[in-house]
C-alpha cells in the first residue's frame, strides 16, 4: 500500500489494517520458528508496514485536535 492510498483511508479503517498486520505477523513469526518460512523478508515488511500504519494514525490524530 502507497503512502497516498493510507492518506485516504480513514482512523477507523486504519486501526482495522493495523490489527489485521499484526495477526499476519504474529503467524509468520510462529510458522518461521517452527520451520523456516520460504520468504524470511516477509516478516521485515510486514513490521514496516505496521509502522507506516502507526504513522499515518498517528499524523491523522494530530489533525484531529
Amino acid at each position: 500500500m502507497k503512502k497516498e492510498d493510507l492518506k485516504g483511508l480513514s482512523a477507523d479503517e486504519i486501526r482495522t489494517e493495523i490489527g489485521a498486520e499484526q495477526d499476519r505477523l504474529l503467524k509468520l513469526k510462529f510458522a518461521h520458528a517452527v520451520s523456516p518460512i520460504e520468504n524470511p523478508m516477509r516478516i521485515r515488511e510486514s513490521r514496516k508496514r505496521i509502522a507506516r500504519l502507526n504513522t499515518e494514525l498517528t499524523a491523522k490524530l494530530a489533525q484531529a485536535q
